[in-house]
Parts: structure tokens; sequence; C-alpha cells
């Protein structure tokens, strides 16, 4: 069985920050983002030369970690 993969490209500023990512939800900033993905993934990233990264996700995980950015802590 073949799993799909969902790849998420980041870009850093030469400060390290995150200058722009993939997938990132309305209303984060691409910090956050990255962020949520590192907090929420395991040997999901891939560091890449220039300033780039990737993140290898399911779907399904993708979702669920934009659910968990998106719904308030009470």
């Amino acid at each position: 069985m073949e799993q799909t993969l969902v790849v998420i490209h980041v870009r850093f500023a030469n400060d390290g920050s995150v200058r722009e990512i993939g997938e990132c939800p309305s209303g984060t900033s691409p910090q956050d983002w990255f962020n949520a993905l590192s907090r929420h993934s395991s040997n999901s990233y891939e560091s890449l030369s220039g300033g780039r990264g990737i993140f290898r996700l399911e779907p399904a995980v993708i979702e669920q970690i934009k659910a968990a950015v998106l719904s308030p802590v009470t």
C-alpha cells in the first residue's frame, strides 16, 4: 500500500526566522506554523541547502495540526 505524503516547503531568513512556509493557515504567522509542525511531527523535517527545508506529512496529520493551531486554548 502506497502512503500519500504532502511536502511543505519552508524558506528561512538570514537570521533563522521563517520567511515563507506552505499550507500556513490564515491568521497564523509563518514562524508559528513552523513551530506547530515541528512540535507535532517527529522525523518529518529535512533541512536543505540555501536556507530551505521541507516537511513530509500525511494529509490527515496536517489537518490535525491545523485544527490544534486554530482552536483557542481554554
